[in-house]
């Protein structure tokens, strides 16, 4: 019964690497956070994501078939640009 979605789903998973599948739940998490039209949850959504980026271990980014970014340290900057930009929306947010 669950077999076809497993096989995708360990497909996509050996041809990414542990960045990749955090950006993918990121942007997931992203569109339900804006269908709510709240922006202080959209911006702990982003803080959460951004040091959950800074803190995986940096083994964990190495670049495999599918990445979508170059190299370990840019998915540490993207996290670091989360944490910078986050606080900004969430001293601007007014509900």
């Amino acid at each position: 019964m669950f077999a076809l979605p497993l096989q995708v789903i360990d497909g996509f998973l050996l041809k990414v690497n542990a960045g990749d599948a955090l950006l993918v739940i990121y942007l997931l998490g992203l569109v339900a956070t804006l269908a709510q039209r709240s922006r202080k949850l959209f911006t702990i959504h982003t803080i959460t994501f951004g040091l959950i980026l800074l803190i995986t271990p940096s083994s964990l980014f190495a670049p495999k078939e599918l990445s979508l970014l170059g190299s370990i340290m840019q998915y540490k900057f993207f996290g670091l640009v989360l944490l910078v930009v986050a606080p900004v929306l969430l001293a601007t947010a007014d509900r």
